[in-house]
Order: structure tokens, then C-alpha cells, then sequence
């Protein structure tokens, strides 16, 4: 009876332990920390599991590659792809469980290209693109902008051209599928090939008589090299960027410029005309201030016929003062006693003396001089050319060089040191004060 009892309570507490035999239940979560899905990546485990005595981790591509704990915390991935984790569980009952989950990973972002322009940046402009940006798995978007083609999807996209001037950007955006990035450069289209230039005179040849010695300067845009032509100028043809051309007979002269560079060409023409030489030239509306008025420095009393300025007291220098050739001395306000004098002597009648002064002959008074002179007002108008001066013998005589009064319109004669023979016209003598003065034209010869 005994070990009947104790039979049965074996069978009863050995029932009950198979009845509580530990399941091994639940699952483990995979997560990006950060939201990164692009390397490097870490994955947090998050195990959920119950009922296991031992975790057997397998994580393939990641670091640390296995675990043995069972929350291995955070795992390292360096490299893009799809990978398996894998967990391996058993408990103490015999309970044995497998759980495997994937993940992928996606490729870092490091963007890498270059552009290289065939030749020059003058339009259009070819770029050659290089995409060296690493990874795989990655989708590029090229964007041009005002470019042929204006856009492209691929790793390596065909040449592009751009033909308008100015700056463009050229855009690349690099996608892994979980985030993009873009890089942007820049390239720049030279302007238009243009052929342009100016031209001007020597000073002396600015009445464009012949002969006529023209400085060209060159406006061109975009332009490596440079063919002019020069009809009928010497020289009648040239590369140099601005030429000094002189052209010696008379008539229009068409000049042509015409410009390279490595893509294209462009002309542009203009035509010169030269004039008939008269040898006279022509001053007009030169004002001459009395003494008081040029050593106030309001309006200058002295002139030259060379530099066609007008000069004060106080504009006097070294170098202008060998170049006056007219000096007006005007006593007072009121033009009661005025006269054109000799550089040379001026010192003699109330101004500085000038350096290096030159000699010039005077006939104030053409009627008071018994020299045969009668140049009158007339002739003056009528004159085109030196013609009437070339027969005036100018000769300085005292009687000549008396001084005169308020009286215009006048004509004075005058001989300058090197020759040249010439003839004023008083038009005005303006009463203003100390500040009055004569308004005058001047025809002389050139030479």
C-alpha cells in the first residue's frame, strides 16, 4: 500500500513539471540610429525575447560580426548591401528557436566629378565631364544649365556645349535612395566674338588734312589675333592690336579689321576721309583776358598756336613756355590801351617773364605801319587756306606794334619765330572788370 502512494506522487509531480516547461517566445527589432540608412550605418537591436537561455547573434557584414548577449547593443556597418542577422536561441527545457531578419544598407554619398573645357571658353564652349564618385547602387542627375543637352541621367553623361555668354552652373545630384546630395560648378562663356575699334587723329592732324596720321585703337571682343587692311594707308596692312597708320592721299579710305579666335571670325569696316591740305589752321572763340585778369588767374592772357591753349599766370611752366607764341596785354577794364606783344617781352610790360620765350612779329595797326598791309575783315572770313598770307611781308616796325583802343572788329597780323604767318580777328572786347577780355578767332599756317 505503501509504494503504491509513493508511485502515484511521482506520476502527479512529474505531470506538473511538463506542464510548466518554458517557452522560448517573442522577437528581436532592428532600427537606423539617427534615421541613417547610409554608411557608415549602426543598427540598434532591441531583443524582445523571453524564455531563452542563451543568444547566439550572427551578424553578417556588421562589427562586431557575432554576440553572445542578448541585447548586443549597437552594430557597425561599413559597407553597402543587404545583410542578414541571424539569432539562435535555446533554453534549459530543450527549447530551441531561429529568428532571422534582413536589413539593408545603403551607399555613402561622397560626390567626385570634374569638368574639362576642349580648347577655350570662347562660344560655344565643349565640357568634358568625369564622374569619379565612388559607391554602388547610386543614381546621378545631371543638370546643365542653358546646355545642350540640358540634362542626363547616368553615371557619366555625353559632352556638353554651351554657346551663351556668361556663367552656367552645371549641377550633379547623387541619390542612394534613402537621402541625396548634389554638388554644383561653374563654368564660363566668354562673350561673342565681336570685331570693334576706334580712331583718332594725331593731335596736329585733327582737321584730317593731308597728310593724316591716325592712331587705331582697338574695341574687340573676344578676339586672340588681328588682320587690318588700309586702303591707300601706309602701312596698308597689320596684326598688331592698335596700329598708328598714316595716310597721305586724298579721298575716302575704307579700313577693315577682321578677328580670330579659335573658334570663329568677325569683320567690321569703316570708311576715312582725308581732306585736301590747306595748310591754314582755324581757332575759334579764344578768349584773352586783360593783365589783370591772367595774374589773377581768371582768364589767361597767353596763347599758343602749337598746344591751341589758352594760358594763366599760374599755368606756366618750363615746359609750355618755349611753346607760347601770343601774348594780348590789355591795360584795364576798359580797353583803353591794349596791343599783342612778343613772348619774349613780355617781362617788359607788366607779366613774369617767359623761359625760353620765342620771337613773334605784330601788326596791331595796319594803317598806322606804312607797310602796304590792308588785310581786312573780309579776307579774314573769305580765307580757306594760306594762300593770302603767303604774300604778306610781316615786318616789325614800331609804327606796327603802337598799341590800340576799343575798337572791333580789328585784324592783327602776326609772324610767329619759325615762320608761320597767321591773323587775329577781334570778334569782342567784354568789359566784366578785372576778369574782362577779348574774344578772338586765329587763322594760322601749319607750318
Amino acid at each position: 500500500m505503501k509504494k503504491t502512494l509513493l508511485l502515484l506522487l511521482f506520476i502527479v509531480v512529474t505531470s506538473c513539471y511538463q506542464e510548466t516547461s518554458i517557452l522560448i517566445e517573442g522577437d528581436f527589432t532592428t532600427s537606423y540610429v539617427n534615421a541613417d540608412e547610409s554608411v557608415p550605418v549602426i543598427i540598434k537591436i532591441d531583443n524582445q525575447v523571453t524564455g531563452a537561455d542563451t543568444y547566439q547573434w550572427e551578424f553578417e557584414g556588421g562589427s562586431p560580426a557575432t554576440s553572445s548577449e542578448k541585447n548586443p547593443g549597437e552594430i557597425l556597418y561599413e559597407k553597402q548591401g543587404t545583410y542578414s542577422i541571424k539569432l539562435h536561441l535555446t533554453n534549459v527545457d530543450g527549447e530551441i528557436r531561429d529568428i532571422s531578419k534582413t536589413i539593408e544598407i545603403k551607399e555613402g554619398i561622397h560626390i567626385q566629378f570634374k569638368h574639362e573645357i576642349i580648347k577655350s571658353t570662347f562660344s560655344p564652349v565643349e565640357v568634358v565631364l568625369t564622374n569619379t564618385t565612388p559607391g554602388e547602387g547610386l543614381t546621378f542627375q545631371w543638370d546643365f544649365q542653358d546646355g545642350i543637352p540640358a540634362s542626363f541621367k547616368g553615371k557619366t553623361p555625353p559632352n556638353v556645349v554651351f554657346t551663351t555668354p556668361g556663367e552656367h552652373t552645371i549641377t550633379l545630384t547623387v541619390s542612394n535612395g534613402f537621402e541625396s546630395e548634389k554638388q554644383v560648378q561653374t563654368i564660363n562663356v566668354a562673350p561673342y566674338l565681336v570685331s570693334a575699334f576706334v580712331y583718332e587723329p594725331k593731335f596736329e592732324d585733327d582737321d584730317y588734312q593731308n597728310p593724316v596720321v591716325i592712331n587705331f585703337i582697338n574695341k574687340s571682343i573676344s578676339a586672340t589675333t588681328y588682320k587690318w587692311t588700309f586702303e591707300g594707308g601706309s602701312p596698308a596692312t597689320s596684326t598688331v592690336e592698335n596700329p598708328v597708320v598714316t595716310f597721305s592721299t586724298v579721298g575716302q579710305h575704307q579700313v577693315t579689321l577682321e578677328v580670330f579666335n579659335d573658334k570663329t571670325s568677325h569683320i567690321s569696316t569703316t570708311s576715312i576721309t582725308v581732306l585736301p591740305d590747306t595748310n591754314l589752321r582755324v581757332l575759334t572763340d579764344v578768349q584773352l583776358g586783360i593783365n589783370a585778369a591772367h595774374t589773377t588767374n581768371s582768364v589767361g592772357a597767353m596763347f599758343s598756336t602749337t598746344t591751341r591753349l589758352v594760358y594763366k599766370a599760374n599755368e606756366i611752366t618750363a615746359q609750355n613756355s618755349p611753346l607760347i607764341d601770343i601774348v594780348f596785354q590789355g591795360l584795364n577794364s576798359n580797353f583803353g590801351s591794349n596791343k599783342f606783344i612778343s613772348p619774349d617781352q613780355a617781362g617788359n610790360f607788366g607779366f613774369l617773364p617767359l623761359k625760353n620765350a620765342q620771337n613773334t612779329v605784330f601788326i596791331n595797326s595796319q594803317n598806322l605801319c606804312n607797310c602796304g598791309l590792308n588785310f581786312t575783315e573780309a579776307q579774314f572770313d573769305a580765307m580757306v587756306n594760306d594762300n593770302p598770307l603767303k604774300g604778306l611781308n610781316i615786318n616789325y616796325s614800331a609804327a606796327g606794334a603802337q598799341e590800340f583802343g576799343y575798337t572791333y572788329p580789328r585784324i592783327i597780323l602776326f609772324q610767329t619765330q619759325d615762320g608761320r604767318k597767321g591773323a587775329i580777328k577781334i570778334k569782342e572786347m567784354v568789359k566784366n572788370g578785372t576778369e574782362s577780355y577779348i574774344l578772338c578767332d586765329i587763322k594760322v599756317q601749319k607750318q
